[in-house]
């Protein structure tokens, strides 16, 4: 299977590509710099350079064409501010979109966030209000399309060694996931077809990953 991820060269990305490579599947990467490649070749992956917030859709329909599964992981990341929670987590998660249906790419798995509706809580931080505005936008984008979508939302994130064991539901309580744990789910998510058009909310459990997909 060739699977085209978009934030090729985030934390989680790392690891679905790792997973991925593993299982005899080959995985590209779309990163935003020359010198992120070398990570994703350790990981095992093909690298494109693509700056997703300012590609054109055929360019990136391009590297999507032929492929098997799209999987936007792709973030603003830490220390950023409202304009590229915006340009990044709405905007080129839509540009993503919008070039696996060009490109005839059906499956589409998209990392999101849960709490989203605490956008307008009071006291809310503003940069991260933006940023749970701009994930929810993004979710509504991809449900509209003509994909067969998945849409994940994952709890806190942590760095600790994943343990295989997750709560994966349409509604779970707030709580920690590992990095880990959220690769190894995109991975038997892109295999799953009855979570095609479900939005999932997974932190760290008691059930093992094959079977809380079993469960959904």
């Amino acid at each position: 299977m060739r699977v085209v991820i978009a934030g090729g060269h985030g934390q989680i990305a790392l690891r679905l590509e790792r997973l991925l490579a593993a299982r005899g599947d080959h995985a590209v990467g779309l990163i935003r710099s020359a010198e992120q490649a070398a990570d994703l070749r350790d990981s095992s992956a093909e690298p494109v350079v693509l700056d997703l917030e300012n590609a054109e859709v055929d360019a990136v329909a391009e590297v999507l064409r032929g492929a098997d599964a799209a999987v936007f992981a792709a973030g603003a990341g830490p220390g950023s501010g409202t304009a590229r929670k915006d340009t990044v987590d709405r905007g080129a998660a839509a540009l993503f979109a919008e070039a696996a249906e060009r490109a005839g790419v059906r499956r589409h798995v998209q990392v999101s966030a849960m709490g989203l509706d605490r956008a307008d809580d009071p006291g809310m931080d503003e940069v991260f209000a933006v940023y749970l505005k701009a994930k929810a936008a993004a979710e509504d984008d991809l449900r509209a399309r003509d994909l067969d979508w998945t849409i994940l939302r994952p709890g806190r994130l942590t760095d600790d060694h994943g343990t295989g064991q997750v709560h994966l539901a349409e509604s779970v309580d707030r709580g920690d996931v590992t990095r880990d744990d959220v690769a190894a789910v995109l991975v038997a998510l892109l295999d799953e077809s009855r979570t095609i058009h479900r939005t999932l909310e997974l932190v760290e459990g008691h059930t093992p990953i094959d079977e809380a997909l079993e469960r959904i």
